[in-house]
């Protein structure tokens, strides 16, 4: 395969050649039969997809960008996504978790920032402040830290709280 536009040079009479097609984002003939090109094709790259680490992975590092993370591994790190975040049961993480949406059912140690949404599943154990608009508590789950939820901070500015020694 030569990494060179080619212009295909007409076929002799009588003999057939499958026609060629170059690819728009390397000018390289591929082949335009279905199963050749499938084979050589480079896959898409899908924005918001999934990520796993899987559960004989260990890590340390930094999760940031778009999309959806499972851990079903070990990861040590902070984790900043613009998606979900799920840890698998069996899983754990010590770091802190910014997300849209966090389903814990391994181990976290670390706080989780401003989660729309928590769901702790059966068997999940969070060891750390929580903050999120709403969260699922199963039976069996186990935590260890202060938690907020159900809370705007606009509409926490605007109500007039009682405050200690005010007599409201």
């Amino acid at each position: 395969m030569a990494l060179w536009k080619e212009t295909p040079t007409p076929a002799a009479a009588g003999t057939a050649t499958p026609p060629t097609a170059i690819s728009p984002e390397r000018n390289v003939p591929e082949p335009t039969s279905t199963a050749a090109a499938t084979l050589r094709r480079p896959k898409e790259r899908v924005e918001g997809g999934e990520s796993i680490i899987a559960a004989n992975l260990t890590i340390e590092g930094k999760i940031e960008g778009t999309g959806n993370v499972r851990i079903a591994g070990r990861f040590k790190g902070d984790v900043r996504i613009d998606g979900n975040f799920n840890i698998e049961p069996g899983a754990h993480l010590t770091g802190q978790v910014l997300a849209a949406v966090v389903v814990v059912g391994g181990e976290l140690q670390g706080n989780i920032e401003s989660a729309k949404r928590l769901d702790v599943l059966e068997g999940g154990i969070i060891v750390g402040d929580v903050k999120a608009g709403s969260i699922t508590v199963a039976a069996g789950s186990r935590m260890r830290g202060h938690v907020e939820f159900g809370w705007d901070e606009d509409k926490v500015s605007k109500i007039d709280l009682p405050r200690a020694g005010d007599g409201k």
